[in-house]
């Protein structure tokens, strides 16, 4: 399929209600057409069935639903590990929001059996200084190591991420709650020992509080941690 056909797709899926209301979503990201995404799934999805490198060149990045596609595709084409990894290293640089990111990650699923490569592949992004690749890490350890056998390289590596930007700390608190609410008795330490970031300490004390698996005895001890932790930030 060639640019002009897959542009004409696009087109023909394209939603003005959903583009209005994806754009209000995604502050500063541009040219967003309202494709959905099962409709984008299903596009890649084709496009990754045949003669999918030809179809991943003729992909532009000049629509948030292009890249999208891109993200989409190098989860489902069949390929080696080591080639998907390349593929993963030219897309990330393309990220620019957190919904490209987090469909990106979760199309990775031949992470589950490559967890000691992907962990180590993920070096560079736990140590980057990029808002969208330390998402990015922290989005990966988020969906695939949150186990027994990967639990606390997985904590220890969230707290590597030295994330400034909101949508990395959001990412890192997301991850950090889900391993405490996975595995309370081993993350607790962590969370009274105050080794975050102050305010990713609080947006992963706020995301443990939402959370409905929680008893109330310890809803309030993790109330009063984070009430302690807005202080320590103040």
């Amino acid at each position: 399929m060639d640019r002009t056909q897959i542009q004409r797709e696009l087109k023909k899926h394209a939603d003005e209600k959903y583009r209005k209301f994806s754009a209000g979503l995604l502050p500063g990201v541009n040219a967003i057409l309202g494709v959905r995404l099962p409709e984008l799934r299903k596009m890649a999805r084709q496009l990754a069935r045949t003669d999918w490198r030809e179809n991943l060149r003729q992909l532009s990045d000049d629509t948030f639903e292009e890249i999208m596609l891109q993200g989409m595709m190098i989860g489902y084409v069949n390929c080696p590990a080591e080639e998907r990894l390349e593929l993963i290293e030219e897309f990330v640089p393309k990220i620019d929001n957190w919904s490209v990111c987090d469909s990106f990650c979760s199309g990775l699923k031949f992470i589950k059996s490559e967890q000691q490569r992907v962990f180590r592949f993920l070096k560079p992004y736990l140590e980057s200084d990029k808002e969208f690749e330390q998402r990015f890490a922290a989005v990966i350890l988020l969906d695939y190591f949150i186990d027994e056998t990967w639990l606390f390289r997985t904590v220890n590596a969230l707290e590597q991420i030295k994330a400034k930007a909101y949508y990395a700390k959001m990412a890192v608190a997301w991850a950090m709650a889900e391993c405490y609410l996975h595995f309370p008795e081993e993350v607790m330490p962590v969370l009274r020992q105050n080794r975050l970031d102050p305010e990713v300490q609080q947006k992963t004390l706020q995301k443990i509080i939402e959370s409905r698996t929680i008893p109330d005895g310890t809803r309030e001890e993790i109330r009063a941690m984070k009430s302690k932790a807005v202080r320590r930030h103040l």
